[in-house]
């Protein structure tokens, strides 16, 4: 798999995006289509994922099986990440979770971080569950951090980037792989992407902005 991967060959996952984009959108709606994004965001993220090889006994005979080769340990950065984790989680339920939590100031557009809990890292394939990826910082962060932890692969989920955001995280994390939904052409003077779609956790949670 490519460095950046970008959905926007993927019908499917461009009906999802759509619906998020659309100021219209609930907040019911648009949890709904932020999960099912979120799953297609993790299989295009663990495509070339290492296998295992098993058997399993049918009513009737022996059959082979493949699985996940590495553990693969999602971390949603807090709380707009959290959108994504379901979708995840019903295309690879054996995943184990931690979680990050970073909160921006407004004027300063930078991230502080004020919780990190994560399961052990050691070889795991870990899936960082980022939605905007506005001026990059936050998951570069995060980033980072996983690394310093012993994962073996990092991969950010994105619904939306710029790519500035894109090359800022491949910059300071140069093993970093980073799989979106879209990468949209430029900041406004808040650092919100635009035309983006708000903001994503304002919109998933039904909280005024």
């Amino acid at each position: 798999m490519s460095q950046v991967t970008v959905l926007d060959d993927d019908p499917i996952a461009g009906l999802q995006l759509a619906a998020l984009r659309d100021a219209n959108t609930t907040p019911e709606h648009f949890r709904h289509h932020a999960r099912r994004l979120g799953s297609i965001l993790a299989l295009r993220a663990v495509r070339d994922l290492p296998r295992t090889e098993g058997t399993v006994e049918t009513p009737l005979a022996t059959a082979p099986t493949v699985g996940p080769g590495r553990q693969i340990v999602a971390v949603p950065v807090l709380r707009a990440g959290l959108g994504l984790l379901g979708g995840l989680h019903d295309v690879l339920p054996t995943a184990l979770v931690g979680m990050i939590g970073l909160e921006r100031d407004h004027e300063t557009h930078q991230a502080r971080r004020y919780y990190f809990k994560i399961p052990p890292l050691d070889g795991s394939w870990v899936l960082v569950l980022e939605p905007m990826l506005a001026t990059g910082g936050s998951a570069s962060d995060a980033v980072a951090a996983l690394d310093a932890e012993g994962a073996e692969l990092v991969t950010v989920l994105s619904v939306v980037a710029t790519r500035a955001g894109v090359d800022r995280i491949l910059a300071d994390n140069p093993r970093v792989r980073i799989v979106t939904a879209a990468i949209d052409p430029e900041l406004d003077d808040d650092a919100y992407i635009v035309p983006g779609l708000g903001d994503f956790g304002d919109r998933l949670f039904g909280t005024p902005h």
